[in-house]
């Protein structure tokens, strides 16, 4: 959310903690914790659920486990995810943004549907959609592409080192893939919120506008914080998924 609609240089991200820490406390780093709790359970799980049957069901009409047929699959799981589980985003980043409210996150929900109507809780879902499509097609793709390359080329076999090395290629590539879509996501959800956020029509539209005022960087504002999450989320969420599904005695991704 910096500098927006102008071009110049930016606060990173260590020192930006320092500044929010020193400002309005440690405890601000956990603002809308208890609705990223709540997507994490309700979204990572459907994401994840849905890629195995989605992945089976185009292996039955395509007849073929090409890279795309992966991507297909990854790309509907992420969307449907996200189009369920978008009004938790919305709450999450609004109440990181409005650090004066002490609403918790209940109060935080009736208020946005109270003055802004109920359909401001799914603001910003098309680049969410898009950016979740774009995550879990390229996260479990690029996850599953890497395990057996490096099964092939590699000494490597099912296991902890074979896991953490794929996700650790995963949470980079979707960085990248990611980025740009992250930012349109949060500066939609946060028009209400923020001052200095321009009115965006749709996601299209704030595409459009970054690029103009702010440059091709504009759209990686942002990107080293969200490698920094997304990185080693990617590498705990799989392997942790490999140990659970090995001990309900299902194959590996």
């Amino acid at each position: 959310m910096q500098l927006v609609g102008q071009r110049g240089p930016l606060v990173g991200m260590g020192r930006l903690s320092l500044q929010v820490v020193e400002s309005e406390g440690l405890r601000s780093l956990y603002l809308g914790l208890a609705p990223s709790l709540m997507r994490s359970v309700l979204y990572g799980g459907l994401r994840l659920g849905l890629y195995e049957p989605s992945k089976y069901l185009c292996e039955l009409a395509f007849e073929s486990t090409n890279i795309l047929v992966k991507i297909a699959s990854g790309a509907f799981s992420g969307a449907v995810a996200t189009a369920l589980t978008n009004p938790v985003e919305v709450l999450k980043v609004r109440m990181q943004m409005n650090t004066r409210s002490s609403l918790g996150p209940i109060h935080e929900m009736r208020r946005i549907a109270s003055e802004e109507g109920v359909r401001a809780l799914w603001k910003g879902v098309g680049p969410a959609m898009a950016r979740a499509a774009t995550l879990t097609a390229s996260q479990l793709a690029t996850y599953d592409e890497s395990k057996q390359a490096l099964i092939k080329y590699t000494p490597l076999e099912e296991g902890f080192h074979l896991h953490l090395i794929s996700s650790t290629i995963a949470g980079s590539v979707s960085t990248v893939m990611t980025a740009p879509m992250d930012m349109v996501k949060t500066r939609l959800m946060l028009q209400r919120e923020s001052n200095c956020a321009g009115l965006y029509r749709n996601g299209l539209h704030c595409a459009y506008q970054v690029l103009r005022t702010e440059g091709p960087s504009g759209l990686y504002k942002g990107g080293f914080a969200i490698f920094a999450r997304l990185a080693p989320q990617t590498m705990i969420t799989f392997v942790l998924c490999e140990k659970l599904r090995g001990m309900a005695g299902l194959k590996a991704i």
